[in-house]
C-alpha cells in the first residue's frame, strides 16, 4: 500500500491503526509505504514511532519537497513488494474497511484496476460543502463528456492496481495534482486494461487542510484539454 503524505501528523496514527485492524481481521498480507514530501509538521517523526509499534510493516521514503503525486507513486513503487498495490489518501477520507471489497472484486473479475467510486449506487460523500461537491461533480462530468472513459469517478484516488499495470501507467502519465487520477484511468483505457468499480463513502478530512484549491482545478481543466487534444491530433 502506498500512502503519499504532506502534513498528515494528526491523521497518520489513526489511518495506520485502521489499516492494521483490517489486515488483522481479514488476515491480509500487506505493508505500508509512506512517501512523505518533507512535511514541516513532524509527519516523519510520527512514522518513525509507528514503525516501532508495527515492526517490519511500515516503510518510509523521505523526499526533499513537494514533487507531485505521480512522482510520489513512482518513488514509492520502488519500495513495494507484492503483485498488487493499493493507493489511498492518508487524511482519513478513505476508510480501509473497503480494502477487502477491492480485493474480492479483483479476484472475482480478474481486473487490472479496481477503483473506488463515490458516485455509484451505495457510494457517497460526507462533510463536503456545496462548492466542493459541485467542483468534484463538474470535474467528473467534463472529463466524462469529453473523454468518455467509462468510469464514474475519475478524480478518486482510492484504487487497487496490479503492480505491473501501475508501473506501465506511471511511465505514460504526465499530469500532476488533481488531474493525475483522471489521466491514469484514461491511459488505462487506451491500454485496454480491465477496470472495475467498488462503491465507497468518502468523508472530508477532520484534521489539516485540503490540498484542493483553485490552482488544482485549473490544472485539472488543462489536463482534460491536453488529453482531448492529443486524442484528436
Amino acid at each position: 500500500m502506498l500512502l503519499p503524505t504532506y502534513n498528515e501528523r494528526e491523521n497518520l496514527p489513526l489511518i495506520v491503526y485502521l489499516i492494521m485492524k483490517v489486515v488483522e481481521q481479514h488476515k491480509l498480507s500487506l505493508e505500508i509505504v509512506v512517501v512523505d514530501d518533507h512535511s514541516p509538521d513532524g509527519t516523519q517523526d510520527v512514522v518513525a514511532k509507528l514503525q516501532k509499534i508495527y515492526p517490519n510493516r511500515i516503510k518510509l521514503h523521505k523526499r526533499p519537497g513537494k514533487m507531485g503525486l505521480g512522482s510520489a507513486y513512482k518513488d514509492g513503487l520502488k519500495l513495494c513488494d507484492g503483485k498488487f498495490i493499493i493507493l489511498m489518501d492518508a487524511d482519513l477520507s478513505h476508510h480501509p474497511k473497503f480494502i477487502p471489497e477491492f480485493i474480492k472484486k479483483q479476484k472475482e473479475t480478474k481486473a487490472n484496476i479496481v477503483t473506488g467510486t463515490r458516485y455509484a449506487r451505495k457510494g457517497g460523500v460526507f462533510g463536503w460543502n456545496l462548492k466542493r461537491k459541485l467542483t468534484s461533480r463538474v470535474a467528473n462530468f467534463i472529463a466524462d463528456t469529453l473523454l468518455a472513459p467509462s468510469c464514474s469517478d475519475l478524480t478518486g484516488s482510492f484504487r487497487l492496481y496490479e503492480r505491473d499495470v501501475l508501473e506501465v501507467l506511471m511511465n505514460k502519465v504526465k499530469s500532476k495534482g488533481y488531474a493525475f487520477q483522471m489521466e491514469v484511468i484514461i491511459r488505462a483505457r487506451e491500454e485496454h486494461y480491465q477496470i472495475e468499480e467498488v462503491p465507497i463513502t468518502f468523508i472530508d478530512r477532520i484534521f489539516g487542510e485540503s490540498k484542493l484549491g483553485t490552482n488544482e482545478v485549473v490544472t485539472y481543466l488543462i489536463g482534460v484539454w491536453s488529453l482531448l487534444w492529443n486524442a484528436r491530433f
